[in-house]
């Protein structure tokens, strides 16, 4: 049961209040921001919190238990407090929320009313929407491995173990032209084959999206231009002459893991698992079931 301090519970009997929300928000680079509803910035904890921010609230309910419930924060575009661009390129992604009931007389009087974590974000006309999440929404995701026919590491990952900077499975090159919001021409991967590139992982070294990473949904060849397809629109337009580093592309299977990195005795997967309809079968007179290998 939460417990009001003595000093705040007085200012909420009162007539009239002077109270308001603020926002202390962690992003996952370790900087801290402050936003408040209240027209003028307050400052308390070692930390400004901006009133430009132009923050507002839903309305929220809590419940016991350890359901993921969530409610909404709101706000416009400002150079002192949130910038679209910041918000485009996630910098705002699964950052910390604290929501702070405050009174902006004496901000010493305050109290944590909850915390939670940024979720799906929208944008639109100038402003956003946030949904913060509360924290038990981390125990609905998955924890540990799953057993499956694919590999569940990272190309390049300490498990994986494959040397990216050996062995050609990288490159450099520049986009040459801009054919829609996915598909760009590119120059410096003519030595690669078509479809090397699939699936793998393109990030700019300039440009509006530097230092900003997408992954490839195709690599092609055509009379002798190469074009990149990425899978989502970067948060910022690319533009021609913007320089990228590609890695090579990885589909998780064993055949891949084999033919293209040699890395097969390092497989993280398990492609000899019998497949659903093995395991919803039955032994039957036509079948024969002497424990030999499923697969050779």
């Amino acid at each position: 049961m939460r417990q009001v301090p003595d000093d705040l519970a007085a200012r909420l009997a009162d007539d009239a209040t002077t109270l308001c929300l603020c926002w202390r928000v962690t992003l996952r680079d370790g900087t801290v921001l402050g936003f408040t509803e209240h027209d003028r910035d307050l400052a308390f904890a070692g930390l400004t919190f901006l009133a430009a921010s132009g923050f507002a609230a839903s309305d929220a309910e809590s419940g016991a238990g350890l359901a993921a419930e969530a409610s909404e924060i709101a706000g416009g575009f400002s150079s002192a407090a949130i910038s679209e661009a910041d918000l485009a390129a996630g910098r705002y992604d699964a950052a910390r929320v604290e929501v702070l009931l405050v009174d902006w007389r004496d901000p010493d009087r305050r109290m944590l009313l909850r915390a939670g974590e940024i979720g799906e974000v929208t944008r639109a006309g100038g402003a956003f929407r946030a949904e913060l999440r509360r924290l038990t929404h981390a125990l609905d995701q998955t924890r540990g491995r799953i057993y499956g026919h694919r590999c569940d590491a990272m190309l390049g990952d300490g498990r994986c173990g494959v040397d990216l900077a050996a062995g050609g499975l990288t490159a450099e090159g520049a986009v040459t032209a801009v054919l829609d919001e996915r598909r760009l021409r590119v120059s410096g991967l003519g030595a690669f084959a078509a479809r090397f590139f699939r699936h793998g992982v393109l990030t700019f070294l300039d440009g509006g999206n530097a230092g900003a990473a997408a992954d490839l949904e195709d690599h092609r060849r055509d009379d002798g231009t190469v074009e990149l397809t990425l899978w989502l629109p970067m948060p910022v337009k690319v533009a021609a002459g913007d320089r990228f580093r590609v890695v090579a592309g990885c589909d998780k299977s064993f055949a891949t893991c084999r033919q293209k990195f040699g890395n097969h005795r390092n497989f993280r997967g398990f492609p000899h698992m019998p497949g659903s309809d093995f395991a919803y079968g039955y032994a039957d007179g036509d079948t024969v079931h002497d424990g030999r290998p499923l697969y050779e």
